[in-house]
C-alpha cells in the first residue's frame, strides 16, 4: 500500500481539528423568508464582563431595521450598554413578530442596547426564535448583509451577529464535509493501493 500524499494528511488533520475544536460560540440571528414568513432564529452566548448595566425592562418581540433593533421572544429583560456596531440594517419600520419562542434576547444598535434575559449568567446557553407571518425581507424593509455588534477584548471579547437574508453553514453541515472528505480520502486510499 502506498502512503497517502502529505496534502491530504494535513487536510484531514485540520478538518478534524475544526470539529474538535469549535470556534468561540457568540449570539448569531440569523433573519431568512421561509415560504410566505419571515423566520427569525437565534443561538449562542454572551459574555456580559464588559459591558455596562442600564436598568430592566419588559422587551417586545419585534424588528425595527431603520434602528438596527430585533429582540427574539417577549420577556423581561436586562439592558446592558458598551459596544459598537452599524446603527441599521435596513429602512424599516417597527414589526411586532407574529409568534415567538424560547429567550427574550436582542439587540437596539442605534439606541446602544443589548438585552439579555433578567437573572442571565454570563456565558449561558441562549436561543430565540420569531415568525413574521406574511411578510418578506422586503416588506419589513431588511437590508441583506452580515451585522455584527463587538464589545470586549481578549477572553472577554464578544459579539452579537444578524445575518439577514444570507446562507449560513451550520455545525451539522461541518460535520457532513468533514464525513466527505474522509469517504473521499477512503476511495483515494482504495484506488493507491491498487
Amino acid at each position: 500500500m502506498k502512503p497517502l500524499p502529505k496534502i491530504l494528511l494535513a487536510l484531514t488533520a485540520v478538518a478534524a481539528l475544526s470539529v474538535a475544536y469549535p470556534a468561540r460560540a457568540n449570539f448569531i440571528a440569523t433573519i431568512n423568508q421561509v415560504g410566505t414568513n419571515v423566520d427569525v432564529t437565534g443561538s449562542g452566548t454572551i459574555d456580559l464582563t464588559a459591558l455596562s448595566f442600564i436598568t430592566p425592562a419588559a422587551a417586545g418581540a419585534a424588528i425595527l431595521p431603520s434602528g438596527a433593533y430585533l429582540v427574539l421572544a417577549t420577556g423581561n429583560v436586562a439592558v446592558y450598554t458598551g459596544f459598537s456596531g452599524p446603527t441599521s440594517f435596513g429602512s424599516g419600520g417597527v414589526t411586532f413578530a407574529s409568534s415567538t419562542g424560547g429567550n427574550a434576547v436582542g439587540i437596539a444598535g442605534h439606541d446602544g442596547e443589548l438585552f439579555v434575559p433578567q437573572g442571565y449568567v454570563s456565558g449561558a446557553a441562549l436561543s430565540g426564535t420569531s415568525t413574521y407571518a406574511g411578510a418578506t425581507l422586503l416588506s419589513l424593509g431588511v437590508t441583506p448583509g452580515t451585522y455584527t455588534w463587538t464589545w470586549g477584548t481578549g477572553v472577554h471579547a464578544d459579539s452579537f451577529t444578524i445575518n439577514a437574508g444570507v446562507g449560513v453553514p451550520d455545525a451539522g453541515s461541518t460535520v457532513s464535509l468533514l464525513g466527505f472528505a474522509l469517504l473521499g480520502l477512503a476511495a483515494l486510499r482504495r484506488k493507491l493501493s491498487c
